[in-house]
């Protein structure tokens, strides 16, 4: 069985040698001290592989069941979930006043990677939850806020979104699901639902769904879609449970992966609901949960590709299969292991360079929401904006192909259930298509954010890489060469492509969406060059300075230049592709396909 241990030396190498989040002014930062975030880490660290990791499996083997309209979870979640609450994990980063512990977004997202790493069907049902509380607490009313966030915060109550149908995935508008006024200010909403995380399960006394419905004679398509509080059990005006509401679960869908969530077909039948912000700004309202959600989602495609990447260094270190080409390395054994053969080591690579780049990239993406929410700065809500669809389109592309690579180290060992190795791969490949395809995540970031605000936001970014670049060179060649100049060259490919965009996609749109793929993982590979730009400059202070682990140092440096050198490029065959446009994409007729 696989195992999982956190790696929270290289989150607080982030956290404090390249992010320097004490020095930071966003309130609450200063208190983020190493021994502090460390001592946070290491109990989320204990929790997530002594407790969840071992469930992981069983979750996977077992998945739940339905049984007289009650899901039941697997094995051991409902008595884990106890232990999550009772250790307040849930409302990590929420509100103290809704009982919440008030932590800035980077703490709460480096322990969510822990969290999803050792078991990703067990915490979406906290990461569902937190998202829904995060809708109320910006839309809704006092009383709203009042009566659910408690209960939400701490998971007694859990929370769901409710979006897609069977007719309509993206296309919101197509949506027939009906909101019927009431004299008392409530709705009758009815319609199905499908594809609903943590829909319905043991662990919760009650469970908040948010539905998006279309109130009846409100306007067409999209512009009439707005959002409602939907409990599972109606919630009397002081908190108290009331009558079961007319929410039931129609069946558990059976799913490539994550078989210990269960996602549910919703059955909505005159279920008395309450308006969430605004009539038809529904969508408005939803976005608040799902941005949140496809931040959460690039995590996940994080921290599947960390622990498939963990545990194929542990099977490549002890597997023995043949001799490494330049001589025996372990000449008292009958083979050498794995981990001499240049292939395996390209392919750990490709994954370590990976993930260490991606968790920077999640906890600097923190950084800017903690900066957007708890300062006020607009600039870092536009530049999270732009970035949200490469963090959750780029980091679940790449991280399922990760979890392959690991797989792959096995070889035919990977494909055999006992394992465990194909799991993750199953689990990371639903980050690519929920809360968005990763193509939706592409034609979002080159047809909408690119363009907004004037295009301020990625002419910043432009301006921040520039300025890193030049703040940064001439002073130690090694360095330069390194660092530098791939991530000035990768720069400006990215600024040529957007260029391309420019020039051609008003003539003819279609060139600038048929390369919106390419541009998304152009953009990801600048993101993560910056980021190991950044981590190679930490590292080579942090040697300069002396350091009682030099070791982990010279490693990241490593590692740094493996990315740089090995998979920075690829922004070059990116706008190759983008720069031939559209014609050969939209050259055969339907029909001939």
């Amino acid at each position: 069985m696989p195992t999982y241990t956190p790696p929270t030396k290289d989150m607080q190498f982030v956290l404090h040698d390249v992010l320097k989040i004490t020095e930071a002014t966003i309130p609450g930062y200063a208190d983020l001290e190493p021994d502090f975030t460390s001592a946070i880490l290491e109990e989320a660290g204990k929790l997530t592989s002594d407790v969840l990791a071992p469930l992981n499996a069983v979750g996977d083997k077992e998945g739940c069941r339905l049984e007289n309209g009650v899901v039941y979870t697997p094995t051991g979640f409902k008595a884990a979930f106890e232990q999550v609450k009772a250790g307040g994990w849930p409302g990590l980063d929420m509100p103290e006043q809704y009982g919440g512990q008030n932590m800035p977004a980077v703490i709460g997202s480096a322990v969510g990677e822990m969290f999803s790493a050792a078991n990703q069907a067990f915490t979406m049902y906290q990461g569902l939850t937190h998202g829904a509380a995060s809708a109320i607490l910006a839309h809704g009313t006092d009383e709203q806020k009042d009566l659910f966030l408690p209960k939400m915060v701490s998971c007694e109550w859990t929370g769901t979104m409710n979006l897609t149908e069977p007719h309509c995935g993206t296309d919101l508008g197509l949506m027939r699901t009906k909101a019927v006024p009431k004299a008392d200010g409530s709705y009758k909403i009815t319609g199905q639902k499908i594809f609903i995380s943590s829909g319905e399960h043991d662990m919760a006394d009650n469970i908040i769904h948010l539905v998006l419905a279309k109130i009846e004679d409100g306007p067409e398509g999209i512009k009439g879609v707005s959002l409602f509080i939907v409990p599972k059990v109606n919630v009397n005006a002081d908190g108290t449970l009331g009558a079961r509401n007319g929410a039931t679960v129609g069946s558990i869908e059976e799913k490539m992966g994550i078989h210990g969530n269960s996602t549910c077909v919703m059955n909505y039948d005159e279920a008395t609901g309450y308006l969430l912000g605004e009539e038809h700004k529904g969508m408005r309202a939803m976005f608040t949960m799902m941005n949140e959600a496809r931040l959460g989602v690039g995590m996940q495609g994080l921290a599947q590709a960390q622990v498939a990447y963990e545990n194929a260094v542990i099977y490549a270190n002890d597997r023995l299969q043949g001799r490494a080409v330049t001589g025996a390395q372990a000449p008292d054994k009958p083979a050498d292991p794995l981990i001499v053969h240049p292939d395996i080591r390209r392919s750990l690579m490709d994954q370590k360079s990976f993930v260490e780049g991606a968790r920077a990239f999640i906890l600097w993406g923190a950084t800017m929401i903690d900066a957007a929410h708890r300062s006020g700065d607009k600039d870092a809500d536009g530049l999270v904006s732009l970035l949200t669809p490469v963090i959750k389109g780029f980091l679940t592309d790449v991280g399922y192909d990760m979890t392959v690579k690991a797989q792959q180290v096995y070889g035919g060992h990977g494909y055999i259930e006992e394992w465990g190795m194909s799991q993750f791969t199953r689990d990371a490949r639903i980050a690519m298509i929920y809360e968005g395809a990763n193509g939706v995540q592409a034609l979002d970031l080159v047809g909408r954010k690119l363009a907004q605000d004037g295009g301020k936001h990625v002419m910043a970014f432009f301006e921040l890489v520039k300025s890193f670049c030049k703040d940064n060179a001439g002073q130690d060649a090694a360095f330069d060469k390194d660092f530098i100049e791939p991530l000035k060259s990768a720069s400006k490919d990215l600024q040529a492509a957007g260029m391309y965009f420019m020039q051609n996609g008003m003539t003819n749109p279609n060139h600038a969406l048929a390369g919106s793929n390419d541009f998304l993982h152009m953009f990801g590979h600048v993101c993560l060059g910056l980021m190991w730009a950044r981590m190679g400059k930490a590292a080579n202070t942090a040697l300069a300075n002396g350091t009682s682990d030099a070791t982990f140092y010279e490693t990241k440096l490593a590692t740094g230049r493996y990315y740089m050198a090995r998979q920075l490029p690829a922004t070059a065959l990116h706008l190759t592709r983008i720069q031939s446009g559209a014609d050969t994409v939209m050259a055969l007729d339907a029909a001939n396909f």
